[in-house]
């Protein structure tokens, strides 16, 4: 995952052309969380993948084409789901509240 920067994740040395990126954000209350995880399932709920957020509650997938689920999983909270469309070229950036 590449460092936060304000108002999103950098982009820089990630060629969007060649990629289907998924992106975004995690808060709680208007504000980022920084201790929890997001789930990557395919279109039939399976686990493909996952990653921590970061201290600023961003986080990034790189997927294949086609609806995903993301999942947010934090402390003391229910876990969120978030339908996200990727496309080879396009960045999908994607806000959840837990």
């Amino acid at each position: 995952m590449c460092g936060a920067v304000e108002g999103g994740l950098s982009l820089d040395g990630v060629n969007v052309a060649k990629e289907a990126v998924i992106q975004g954000q995690v808060t709680r209350d208007g504000e980022p969380i920084s201790t929890g995880f997001v789930r990557l399932l395919d279109k039939s709920g399976e686990f493909t993948a996952e990653v921590p957020v970061s201290a600023t509650g961003h986080f990034r997938f790189f997927a294949g084409e086609g609806v995903w689920t993301l999942r947010a999983l934090a402390p003391k909270a229910e876990p969120v789901d978030r339908k996200v469309h990727a496309a080879i070229g396009s960045v999908a950036e994607v806000q959840i509240a837990v």
